[in-house]
């Protein structure tokens, strides 16, 4: 359901969705808000700033969401 939320942040916004890998739940190494496991998911996605600024938000919104991490991918 968040994954979803997430990937129609970037849709609304004129982005565009390349890849979705959800890696499913794993153990994390080390305990974050007394949680011992996360369920991870890895977004490719083509966008403003804009929605980048949005999405990071919403990432700090949710309590679902411990961790994230938004990293540029330069095209070579």
């Amino acid at each position: 359901m968040i994954i979803e939320n997430l990937k129609k942040t970037i849709t609304n916004n004129n982005g565009a969705i390349t890849k979705v890998e959800e890696l499913g739940k794993k153990k994390l190494a080390y305990d974050i808000k007394k949680c011992k496991e996360g369920y991870y998911a890895v977004i490719y996605f083509e966008a403003e700033p804009t929605v980048i600024a949005e999405l990071e938000r919403v990432y700090r919104i949710k309590d679902e969401i411990i961790k994230y991490m938004t990293v540029k991918i330069d095209e070579e």
